[in-house]
């Protein structure tokens, strides 16, 4: 659908971001076409017809999960085909990121038909607005793995890589993702605890490592809520280095301005600057 006057959407499949808290993030653009596509294939109908009432949608919804996505593929692959249009929603945020609707995609797209991106909100994309992460990469990794010796295999997979790495946690396990995260990147890296992003009780909160459980244990109300954590990637000379470079830099801090002392300790230790910064004014404070 490409025109703002267009009553019935064109035969494709359209992939709809949808808000991840706050209803007014809908774009009007994605009104338009869940308000004019012939169904609405939805990871939770109940969850979504919440979020079509609100907006006195009436179009028909269909669940699209994990467990019969296959099954749901055929029938919107069959509808597609017959010229009827189909929009595709998750329970919150971008659809097929970290969320059912990729295999729908490559399907739909294998079989020659359209598949059309409704952007709109996004909770990689709002946590890394707001972090200061000055990174120019970052890798999204989405959900770490439940077990705890697993995770931390994950994590040793991407200690060393130098750019910002953003994942999505529970509740019931990110503290413990929190104390693992310590013990595989050591305590002196930044996190980014961005929470309950767009919602009533939003908290975006930075510090280091090795403070973040502290962080959670002074408020368990901070423990509930969906997460979306963003590590500091490795220095350059990787994290062995970190304690090195917090020593360097307090020892120049005793002797010279905060911004003099910071660029010499990171041209001494190849540390990042900005990372050396935050951290002089936090012990400055101290």
């Amino acid at each position: 659908m490409h025109s703002e006057t267009s009553t019935r959407a064109e035969a494709a499949l359209y992939v709809v971001a949808t808000p991840i808290g706050n209803l007014r993030d809908l774009t009007l653009r994605a009104l338009d076409v869940l308000r004019t596509v012939d169904l609405v294939a939805a990871e939770d109908t109940r969850l979504t017809r919440h979020l079509l009432s609100h907006f006195t949608v009436d179009t028909p919804t269909t669940a699209l999960h994990e467990h019969n996505e296959e099954r749901a593929a055929e029938r919107i692959i069959e509808m597609l085909t017959q010229g009827k249009s189909v929009a595709l929603v998750s329970d919150a945020g971008t659809p097929a990121i970290s969320d059912p609707g990729a295999r729908l995609v490559r399907k739909v797209r294998e079989a020659g038909l359209r598949v059309i991106p409704i952007p709109g909100p996004s909770a990689l994309i709002a946590a890394l607005s707001v972090s200061g992460v000055s990174d120019e990469h970052f890798l999204f990794y989405g959900f770490l793995p439940a077990r705890g010796a697993a995770r931390l295999r994950e994590l040793e997979r991407v200690r060393q890589v130098p750019w910002a790495l953003v994942f999505y946690e529970a509740p019931h396990r990110v503290r413990e993702t929190m104390a693992d995260f310590e013990q595989a990147f050591g305590a002196e890296r930044h996190v980014i605890i961005a929470r309950e992003l767009t919602k009533m009780f939003e908290t975006i909160h930075a510090c280091r490592l090795g403070d973040a459980c502290a962080w959670f244990d002074a408020d368990p109300n901070q423990l509930k809520g969906e997460f979306v954590l963003i590590v500091e990637g490795a220095t350059a000379n990787g994290d062995a280095d970190a304690e090195d470079a917090e020593r360097v830099l307090k020892l120049l801090l005793a002797q010279l301005p905060l911004k003099q002392a910071v660029q010499l300790a990171a041209d001494i230790t190849g540390a990042k600057k900005n990372v050396l910064y935050q951290r002089a004014l936090e012990l400055r404070e101290e």
